[in-house]
């Protein structure tokens, strides 16, 4: 199994999700700078947290517009598995793979604190490891994290079971408390909180092992024994 890790200039997360994926789950992981071209041999890309070229216009929007979103687009028309965590959400956002969008927190200040999520579809190539309404003790730092639908939107959302994660509690004013959407086929998720900074009990205070099975999810799809 082979994992595209793409890094874009201002990305900090990215060295998190490899180490993660290489030493916590022994996966054969690789970091694609964002002007690079993707290889078909991949088994999926994770577009890590961070902030992409320092969030000069709006958090995303000028990472969308990078090279390599050409050929992360292209991968996930053909079923690749695609996960975007925070800054990542952002840019599938900003790039048209997820419906929505991310604005500043009610708040207006950025937020770092530990939370829980609510499990709302465990159809996704990233869920399937996980039951409907299980709680996933998880991490969040953004600062333009407030996930909006409008009702046109919403509906969609939910017509279509895209909404894949909600906050346990009110956290930063997200529509309908959403913290993780898909794409219509599942194949490309989105989500706002750190799912590489939960799996570990060395840093996790609550339980490292719901976190663990987003990533085993992934494994689960692709055939991969752990």
């Amino acid at each position: 199994m082979k994992v595209g890790v793409i890094v874009f200039p201002g990305s900090n997360c990215d060295r998190d999700m490899y180490h993660v994926l290489t030493d916590v789950f022994k996966v054969d992981a690789q970091y694609f700078w964002h002007e690079k071209k993707l290889p078909s041999n991949l088994d999926a890309i994770i577009l890590p947290g961070g902030f992409s070229y320092g969030d000069r216009l709006r958090a995303g929007v000028i990472a969308a517009h990078s090279p390599v979103i050409s050929d992360v687009k292209r991968l996930a028309s053909r079923g690749m598995p695609v996960l975007g965590v925070c800054n990542g959400f952002q840019i599938l956002v900003e790039a048209g793979l997820l419906p929505g969008v991310l604005l500043k927190n009610t708040s207006l200040g950025f937020m770092c604190k530990w939370t829980h999520l609510i499990v709302e579809n465990n159809k996704t190539l990233f869920t399937n490891r996980l039951k409907i309404g299980q709680k996933i003790p998880i991490p969040i730092a953004n600062g333009e994290g407030r996930y909006y639908a409008d009702e046109q939107t919403l509906a969609e959302l939910k017509k279509n079971n895209q909404i894949v994660f909600r906050y346990g509690e009110e956290i930063n004013g997200s529509t309908m408390r959403i913290a993780g959407v898909c794409n219509k086929e599942g194949n490309v998720v989105g989500m706002m909180p750190h799912p590489e900074r939960a799996v570990e009990p060395q840093i996790n205070p609550i339980d490292c092992k719901p976190a663990s099975l987003i990533f085993e999810s992934l494994f689960n799809t692709i055939g991969v024994t752990h």
